[in-house]
């Protein structure tokens, strides 16, 4: 059985306890991986902080360098790190592979990004400069559902900035993680980069720990509420990437039979377990059947297997908790409009569920209002669309939505009333490395990618010098 340490301060250590990992597929233990104890977060936490002030003092395009490296071990390592990453997982291999390949790619991607001073002001009285310095130690926290992308949308740009991480993924989700760091071990200075792993205990003491000055957190919006209230005993800078309900709205004038495969893709990935996924589709009476046919059709052919079989298209849900609220979410679908396609629970072990897509469904039902985080999508018929945006747009969360029209300019007006951190128009679910990604509302703050995630791990700090 393949071994796993923690990575603190360069070395690789065992866990002062384990814990075991779980096939989603079958419920059955694979693997033991190690569980770090409060005292060897804190080991983590100073061997981060006693790296901070060299790996800073780097000049930028030399840690611009260094973190490129990573993305060929990466890409080197990618059939290992996408089987590990599917067992403990459950989403297809072809997924995994994809989701390491992407990582790679955001880790390479750092051309453009600059923290150049900035002279505000140079008069005859006065010089003010804009300086951004490093903020510290930031804890990376990362949930299950994409445990090697969500890496890439953190750690890369606090590295640049000039910080030092210690890493925490999800514990039903650690065992690549855990290999990637030992891959990483001898690519930066000891301390550099830090991994430990928990039961779900640890979070709160990061969030607290008054030598990490940021928490980079994704996952649940009741999660990050904790998190933002355990940051604020030492004011701790935080970005939150929390849940959302994205909405779809499919215009008159779309067409089903063009849009239909994009819509499913953007709902159904990783068994529609992504944060910013199509979560309900508001569709015009006038192609609303025929709209909800080309759904079904497409999660009727769905393959539901084991992610590491080939042929499979939707694998589990990630974790028996997440398989539980899931049947719920289903059990309100069938009762509260018609499924045509999918609606049951296959007879094998594994935490399955099928595709499913459910019509003649409303708003002020949980499968709507609420974010489901599975594979079922519920489309809902509508006549006015300033109506539909109301709804959408009363909601807590405001993480994404998309707009699908013929006409761009209409498009493009309802976009702009959509009140979400990210509005696709005729597309849903492509971002990029130079292309800011944030929530609104409770959806979280902060941004990811680009240059302004790159503030984001920075202090601004202002020089006022009198002349």
């Amino acid at each position: 059985m393949q071994e796993f340490k923690l990575l603190i301060g360069g070395k690789m250590v065992p866990g002062d306890d384990q814990m075991d990992v779980i096939n989603p597929a079958t419920e059955q233990v694979f693997a033991t991986c190690p569980r770090a104890s409060i005292s060897q977060l804190d080991r983590a936490v100073a061997a981060a902080k006693a790296a901070q002030k060299e790996w800073s003092a780097l000049p930028f395009e030399e840690r611009r360098k260094s973190i490129v490296r990573i993305a060929d071990v990466i890409e080197a390592n990618i059939d290992e790190l996408a089987r590990l990453l599917t067992q403990e997982q459950g989403k297809p291999l072809t997924e995994s592979t994809s989701e390491i390949g992407y990582a790679a790619s955001i880790f390479r991607n750092l051309d453009g990004l600059n923290l150049d001073n900035e002279i505000r002001d140079d008069s005859a009285s006065r010089c003010v400069e804009i300086r951004r310095r490093p903020l510290g130690v930031v804890g990376c926290i990362i949930p299950w559902n994409f445990p090697i992308l969500l890496i890439s949308f953190k750690v890369p740009l606090a590295l640049l900035a000039g910080n030092t991480v210690v890493l925490k993924p999800s514990p039903t989700t650690p065992l690549a993680t855990l290999r990637l760091g030992e891959l990483l071990r001898d690519m930066l200075p000891p301390g550099v980069i830090n991994v430990i792993t928990d039961l779900n205990d640890l979070g709160a003491a990061m969030s607290s720990h008054p030598d990490i000055a940021k928490i980079s957190f994704t996952g649940s919006t009741e999660t990050g509420k904790r998190v933002m209230a355990s940051a604020a005993s030492t004011i701790k800078r935080l970005t939150l990437e929390l849940g959302g309900n994205d909405a779809a709205i499919v215009m008159a004038d779309a067409d089903p039979k063009e849009i239909a495969p994009k819509i499913y893709g953007s709902a159904f990935l990783n068994a529609g377990q992504t944060c910013i996924a199509i979560k309900r589709v508001y569709a015009h009476e006038d192609i609303y059947d025929e709209l909800c046919d080309e759904l079904a059709a497409l999660a009727s052919a769905s393959v539901v297997d084991d992610g590491m079989k080939q042929g499979a298209e939707c694998g589990p849900l990630q974790n028996k908790a997440q398989f539980e609220k899931v049947k719920y979410y289903l059990q309100n679908a069938i009762e509260s409009g018609k499924v045509i396609a999918g609606g049951d629970i296959p007879e094998r072990p594994g935490y399955f569920i099928s595709p499913t897509v459910v019509r003649d469904v409303s708003d002020g039902t949980a499968i709507v209002d609420e974010e489901q985080f599975g594979p079922i999508l519920p489309v809902i018929r509508f006549a006015d669309v300033d109506h539909v945006m109301a709804v959408i747009n009363n909601s807590t969360l405001g993480l994404g939505g998309s707009i699908w029209s013929n006409d761009q300019e209409t498009a493009y007006k309802h976009a702009c009333k959509m009140e979400a951190g990210t509005v696709w128009i005729n597309k849903h679910l492509e971002f990029g490395p130079g292309v800011p990604f944030c929530g609104a509302k409770q959806s979280g703050f902060g941004s990811e990618f680009g240059q302004e995630s790159l503030h984001d791990f920075t202090q601004i700090q202002v020089i006022n010098q009198a002349k």
